[in-house]
């Protein structure tokens, strides 16, 4: 576990409210060395904090108004490395969870339409090991994926 400073959060949250700012633009509006800034974002990937740098992306612009989650049952004593795999070769399937409870698999999922949901759904179920799938469609998202107000904590 990474331990953040007040300079890190500081590069992390210019970054987050303006990706394209720059190493060098957010060296100027931090009014610290170009290579600092350099040298904190280098070990904040180094050390798995920042993981990636790709531009967000709204499933309903790119043709996907439909979200859902499903949870799956999965055959016991199989494990799920099987149904995993199957799971990332739908384009659909946006995460996968292993989970606890009465489910094994909560899945994060996108469609083009309410019955083009019922096509993802019968992908996702074709898989042997799958035995039960329960899913349910978001209406509204009320608070969307976030990690940024971690960093401050």
């Amino acid at each position: 576990m990474y331990s953040l400073d007040a300079l890190d959060q500081q590069i992390m949250l210019l970054f987050a409210s303006e990706p394209r700012i720059g190493v060098l633009g957010a060296s100027r509006r931090l009014s610290i060395a170009r290579g600092t800034v350099q040298a904190r974002l280098d070990r904040l990937e180094r050390e798995g904090v920042i993981t990636g740098w790709a531009p967000s992306l709204d499933p309903a612009a790119l043709g996907f108004p439909v979200s859902a989650f499903a949870t799956l049952e999965i055959a016991q004593g199989l494990g799920h490395d099987g149904v995993a795999a199957h799971l990332r070769t739908i384009p659909e399937v946006l995460e996968a969870h292993t989970i606890t409870g009465g489910a094994d698999m909560m899945v994060r999922l996108v469609a083009r339409s309410n019955s083009d949901l019922q096509r993802v759904i019968d992908v996702v179920v074709a898989h042997p090991d799958v035995s039960r799938a329960s899913t349910v469609i978001v209406l509204a998202t009320e608070v969307a994926p976030r990690v940024l107000p971690l960093v401050g904590c």
